[in-house]
């Protein structure tokens, strides 16, 4: 029996005193798309957070048979988890050729051979990155700042990419493209784990989802099944549930 890449139990964290996740468990698999759809508040980002060691967090955080739950943000990095964050937070002052190479830093702390070669992949999946390599991260375009925000994470080669809200504040046709690069990340092998409001475009190209709500998850399976189920296509899908076919 394959070992799950993550596995997650009792996953409790929050602000403050007020707990937003309600001890969650789920897993991912190497290779797999995993998406967690809900509405706002719902606790989709404060789960992302946790992961990541942003947050402190109660339960188990298992990945590739690491204890997580001890390391701080630095380490995970180093292990192969990599998060976009729903502001990006790019270094706005900097071009964007620096920002990829300051996300180099855990390919560089591992001494991995020609490590910033990895900027050609990340050209040849953003060319538009490329044509902009020595502009200002602060003068991109909303969707340029998505790509850059993803190409960096992506510079240091992760195992599990947590990708937060990806199309938020997008044009249509700009979430059409970071999906389709979602698609490619997973056909290469990258596993992700996606949270999204975007609920048909997360379906469609996720493995399996879950759906969160007031901290608990009150559904799960895999995504075909999930964009087929009466109560997420009345609350999240609208009319019809998309066809994988027909992509986000």
């Amino acid at each position: 029996m394959t070992i799950p890449l993550l596995q997650v139990s009792d996953l409790r964290a929050g602000y403050g005193r007020a707990e937003v996740l309600d001890g969650l468990h789920f897993e991912l698999a190497q290779g797999q798309v995993v998406t967690i759809i809900g509405p706002n508040g719902a606790g989709k980002s404060t789960t992302l957070n946790a992961l990541m060691g942003v947050l402190p967090a109660r339960g188990r955080i298992v990945f590739d048979g690491h204890e997580l739950g001890p390391l701080p943000l630095e380490e995970r990095v180093m292990l192969g988890v990599s998060l976009v964050p729903e502001r990006r937070e790019l270094f706005a002052s900097m071009s964007v050729d620096d920002n990829l190479m300051l996300g180099g830093y855990r390919a560089m702390q591992l001494r991995v051979p020609n490590w910033r070669r990895e900027i050609d992949r990340v050209f040849e999946l953003f060319p538009r990155l490329k044509e902009r390599r020595r502009q200002l991260a602060g003068t991109l375009s909303g969707g340029e700042r998505q790509m850059l925000a993803l190409g960096r994470a992506l510079m240091s080669s992760p195992r599990l990419l947590l990708l937060d809200e990806p199309s938020l504040g997008l044009a249509p046709l700009i979430v059409r493209e970071i999906f389709r690069i979602i698609e490619r990340l997973r056909a290469q092998g990258t596993s992700i784990l996606l949270v999204e409001q975007n609920a048909r475009a997360a379906l469609a190209v996720a493995d399996h989802g879950y759906v969160l709500e007031t901290g608990c998850f009150v559904l799960q399976g895999p995504a075909r099944q999930l964009a087929g189920d009466a109560r997420v296509i009345e609350t999240y899908l609208g009319a019809a549930a998309p066809s994988r076919a027909a992509g986000p």
